[in-house]
């Protein structure tokens, strides 16, 4: 018995690749992915930037992290070194090795401002998306961990910025640890044990700025790239969500395939982002901390705000007017405690658990692919606009000192015209958003029901004259008539036909009260019936006025179970 030899096959083409695949089974993986389908909006690019502005920061911070010297032991700054400032000075080794990257590591300069932009631009645009998620309710099921994945991301996009400009050790990041340092003191009972823990001992320590280095470049970014792969492997797994119109669904998905159409789109996107980063760190300044010089606890000047992002603690922090008291020997400062631990857990806890509170009220458990227009949810489009006011109040406030020097106004007064602002605001935003969007939802409804004005009138041969209006095609109906409205959920009676209490009545009652505020003012989309006399009220002014007839844009039937009442 003889063993056959292989006989020598011709080498093919892609080797590498089925050597791979043979061993690691990816091209099924691969396949799918690059046949998977994505719609097409301008919106669902903020995402991307973050992603994209995210991979900058790496890149940059890789080259930064070469040079950088995360120690605060104290040095002397050569005498013939750049910036003239600075030599002779006592500074630390990492103040004095921002110093070396900005002035004499080649590109160094570029690098720390581009990496600064990046931050900027990657919290910009995580702000974004995660506004575009809510208002528009890419948030409801399936998705609902999708968002406390994002949610999270957001956190450690701030706990990143926070331990990044913090690192050069000069006045303006050492301002910001100080007031960390108070806030961290203000926790009661605990507050003094959570300050020694964070600094190793009485501020500012020794420990801090290595600390925050292993956060900066080890830890955060390391949890940031575990969620953000998480993110997009649930994009994947539920389909992405797309806007309402013509043939989209929820049980499809409209658009292109991610290969070769977004691969494509995608490759160039990121180079896009990457050069408009390029261009502001080779153009715009930014975070010059030759300004302000080395940490020294005793200069504290105007104009001292951190990032915008972490701008309204600073303002909360501004706005609220000292407020202390002893109570059993230890001092409760909740002038520090409530603006910054207190408000910030509040307004974040809540906004991770939007979409619970949201299902709570529906009382909704079916799967959502197709988005909302904001106006066809007031009270959610009213809670994010009262957000996004608070912020811009409170990022003011943060500016209070900037804005009274360069306008030469009172710092008191616009100091309490902002707390009165910021306690005035919620409600006025809340009312007013909400009338908006129910008077766009009742213009929604008469153009579905008679089009847009032409401008024209016509005379009925009973002698009454009425206006021509212009149908809408089918694309324009659609969109205006396929939404869900929620209504609000009935506690029902409170005993059983027996005569018996209800045992669910209580939370229910709670429940309906939830759904209540919701859901109670609301404008009903137009019904097949009301559709059909507006059709039919067209025709008879079409024929009056001597034209062919143009009924209004119809819907197939199954588009048309959709609006019944």
């Amino acid at each position: 018995m003889t063993t056959p030899k292989y006989s020598q096959q011709p080498k093919q083409a892609g080797g590498p690749y089925n050597y791979i695949d043979e061993r690691v089974g990816v091209s099924g993986v691969i396949k799918g992915f690059a046949r998977k389908i994505f719609p097409d909006h301008w919106s669902f690019l903020l995402g991307e930037i973050a992603l994209y502005s995210f991979i900058t920061l790496i890149l940059t911070g890789i080259f930064l992290a070469m040079f950088f010297v995360p120690s605060m032991g104290t040095v002397t700054y050569p005498m013939d070194a750049l910036p003239v400032t600075e030599q002779g000075n006592h500074m630390s080794e990492a103040y004095a090795s921002t110093l070396k990257i900005s002035f004499e590591v080649k590109g160094g300069l570029l690098m720390r401002q581009m990496h600064h932009w990046a931050a900027l631009l990657f919290m910009a645009s995580i702000v974004a998306h995660m506004l575009r998620v809510f208002f528009t309710g890419a948030f409801r099921k399936p998705r609902e961990l999708n968002w406390l994945v994002g949610f999270t991301l957001l956190i450690l996009g701030l706990l990143a910025g926070f331990t990044g400009y913090s690192l050069p050790d000069d006045v303006l990041s050492g301002n910001g640890l100080r007031i960390a340092d108070g806030v961290a003191k203000a926790i009661p009972l605990l507050g003094t044990w959570v300050s020694f823990g964070l600094f190793g001992g009485e501020f500012p320590g020794t420990e801090i700025i290595p600390r925050l280095f292993t956060m900066h470049i080890l830890v955060v970014p390391g949890l940031i790239l575990a969620l953000v792969g998480l993110h997009l492997l649930m994009v994947v797994i539920h389909k992405h969500t797309q806007y309402p119109g013509p043939g989209r669904k929820e049980e499809n998905v409209v658009g292109f395939p991610v290969f070769p159409v977004y691969a494509a789109k995608a490759g160039g996107f990121f180079f896009i982002v990457f050069g408009f980063i390029a261009l502001l760190g080779a153009t715009l300044s930014i975070n010059n901390v030759w300004s302000y010089g080395a940490y020294d606890p005793s200069p504290v000047s105007a104009g001292a705000q951190p990032d915008w992002y972490m701008l309204f603690l600073e303002g909360a922090l501004r706005l609220t007017p000292g407020w202390e008291f002893e109570l059993l020997g230890f001092t409760f400062s909740m002038s520090i405690l409530i603006p910054g631990v207190v408000i910030p857990g509040i307004l974040f806890t809540a906004l991770a658990l939007y979409p619970f509170i949201e299902a709570y009220a529906t009382g909704d458990k079916r799967e959502h692919h197709v988005l909302d227009r904001p106006r066809n949810v007031p009270v959610r489009t009213a809670i994010g606009c009262i957000i996004v006011v608070e912020f811009v109040i409170l990022a003011i406030a943060g500016s209070n000192d900037i804005i009274a020097t360069h306008f030469e106004m009172s710092l008191n007064g616009i100091t309490w015209a902002l707390r009165i602002a910021f306690l005035i605001a919620p409600f006025v935003t809340f009312w007013l958003v909400k009338r908006i969007c129910l008077s766009l939802q009742r213009r929604d409804r008469e153009l579905a029901l008679h089009g847009r004005a032409t401008g024209k009138v016509v005379q009925t041969e009973d002698g009454a004259f009425h206006s021509v209006h212009r149908p809408l095609d089918d694309y324009e109906l659609w969109t205006l008539v396929q939404h869900d409205v929620h209504r609000p959920i009935e506690a029902g009676p409170e005993t059983t036909p027996e005569g018996h209490p209800r045992r669910e009545y209580k939370s229910l009652k709670r429940r309906s009260a939830v759904s209540r505020f919701f859901f109670e003012d609301r404008v009903e989309p137009v019904t097949k019936s009301e559709l059909a006399a507006a059709h039919a009220s067209h025709h008879q002014l079409d024929h009056a006025s001597g034209r062919k007839s143009v009924s209004v844009a119809h819907l197939d039937t199954s588009d048309q179970q959709q609006i019944d009442s």
